[in-house]
């Protein structure tokens, strides 16, 4: 029970965000009214996928000054959890974009490098795809991944608050902050971001000890095949 209180905090934390996030009273501002609830979704999902794409970056650097396929399969399924955050926070931003600026998709450099930065990650498992040894497919993701973080912080921090945007706290446009119901917002905004990234990690740990386990099954098949093989071998000889 002592290793398990951080997925009891990430279940309560998560279903006190769902259940405030909908129900509770949200302050009325300008244009925004009911849709101001996806703060509690969209952006700590953002926040999630930027802690996980940083773990799995950190995997990355120690695989290379560590070689171990252990490393590099934290990496991936990091990555892995990293990206479906990321898919989440376009689809949630996207609906708030809708009722916002009527579109779901404008031409904006938040946007535009959110999604820049999700199909660089893309690449990130297509180029995985395309090794069969494990030794140089997991040194070649490991620097590639490197490369993935480094656009990944200034398309999302960066180049959008040196340009004008439509975006919340970017391009001169003035954020939540500045509003005295940020103060009423944050009793919901802060529970999300700790609770969605904590579930972010237990997701992770999941497909880590899936991966482990499918890794010791197939290599007791081949043990099998082998043992198999000597077996005929021998009674034919």
């Amino acid at each position: 029970m002592k290793k398990q209180w951080w997925k009891i905090l990430a279940i309560l934390l998560v279903g006190y965000t769902i259940t405030a996030g909908l129900l509770a009273d949200v302050p009325r501002l300008p244009i925004l009214n009911e849709t101001v609830r996806v703060l509690h979704f969209h952006v700590p999902m953002w926040f999630g996928m930027v802690a996980l794409f940083t773990a799995s970056v950190a995997y990355s650097i120690k695989h290379l000054t560590n070689p171990l396929l252990k490393h590099d399969t934290y990496a991936i399924e990091f990555a892995n959890t990293g990206m479906l955050f990321g898919i989440l926070g376009i689809l949630s931003g996207s609906l708030w974009a809708k009722f916002t600026w009527g579109a779901f998709w404008t031409n904006d450099p938040k946007l535009n490098g959110a999604a820049i930065a999700l199909l660089i990650y893309a690449a990130y498992f297509i180029l995985r795809g395309s090794f069969n040894d494990e030794q140089q497919r997991s040194r070649v993701s490991a620097i590639y991944n490197i490369f993935a973080y480094a656009t990944l912080i200034p398309l999302l921090f960066i180049l959008p608050r040196m340009t004008d945007s439509l975006h919340p706290g970017n391009g001169g446009n003035p954020g939540f902050n500045i509003y005295d119901a940020a103060s009423q917002l944050r009793f919901i905004f802060y529970p999300a971001v700790i609770g969605w990234t904590l579930m972010g990690v237990w997701l992770t740990s999941l497909r880590i000890r899936l991966h482990i386990i499918k890794q010791k099954h197939n290599e007791s098949l081949e043990e099998k095949m082998l043992l198999d093989r000597s077996r005929a071998v021998a009674e034919r000889s």
